[in-house]
């Protein structure tokens, strides 16, 4: 590869990063119609390698290309909504089956780490910031499946990682830090059904607290069983 392609394939990774992580946290809105120059011009790019990550992120489903007139930023639609919803609750259902079942000392390794990622979601209620929030809320739910899933599963658990990101923004939206507060002491409620090892409990908890996620998201109640 001569300079300039090395050159130009770093400007579009820049332009993909960018505009991606914009989407993800949500300062680039779903339903938005962005322009090129709205990614060229803080990076100090021309429009041709974010024209490519453009076209990179439409074939993720982030964007929609509309020639002349700019990019669509997809909404979240309500069955993906729902397909990262199920995934969820397989997935983590499955890792307090097993965390339930550890010996003593790993499951207080286990919920001191989960009870960490509540400390640091306080911090990020009390600093106002959302972004903050939703990484701490999401290293909460992470450690109980490190702890209780084999790989096969986390990498399934991995792959819903943008988009959980992406929802989680969504779910706060306007409601923070309400919202916030009514997940961290659902949290509480996860954690103490682990430590003592109630199984149904804790599997009960987490489908109030998933329900309330896809509910915020959509504005809608959630789906019947």
């Amino acid at each position: 590869m001569d300079d300039g392609s090395r050159a130009s394939g770093s400007a579009t990774e820049r332009a993909y990063r960018f505009a991606k992580a914009g989407i993800l946290d949500g300062s680039l809105p779903a339903g938005e119609l962005i322009s090129e120059g709205q990614v060229a011009r803080p990076l100090a790019l021309s429009r041709t390698p974010v024209r490519e990550a453009f076209l990179q992120l439409q074939a993720e489903g982030l964007l929609k290309l509309y020639p002349k007139r700019g990019a669509l930023v997809v909404p979240v639609s309500p069955g993906e909504v729902d397909a990262v919803v199920e995934a969820r609750d397989v997935i983590e259902s499955h890792a307090i089956a097993t965390v339930v079942g550890v010996d003593d000392e790993t499951l207080e390794h286990i919920t001191a780490a989960m009870d960490a990622a509540i400390e640091d979601q306080l911090a990020a209620v009390a600093a106002r910031d959302e972004l903050a929030f939703v990484e701490a809320d999401r290293q909460f739910h992470t450690v109980l499946v490190r702890a209780g899933c084999r790989s096969i599963l986390l990498e399934v658990y991995g792959t819903l990682r943008d988009r959980q990101l992406r929802m989680n923004m969504g779910a706060l939206g306007g409601r923070f830090p309400g919202r916030a507060e009514r997940l961290v002491a659902e949290h509480r409620q996860l954690l103490a059904g682990l430590r003592a090892r109630d199984r149904q409990g804790s599997v009960a908890v987490l489908r109030v607290h998933l329900a309330g996620t896809r509910a915020s998201v959509l504005g809608a109640p959630p789906a019947s069983a």
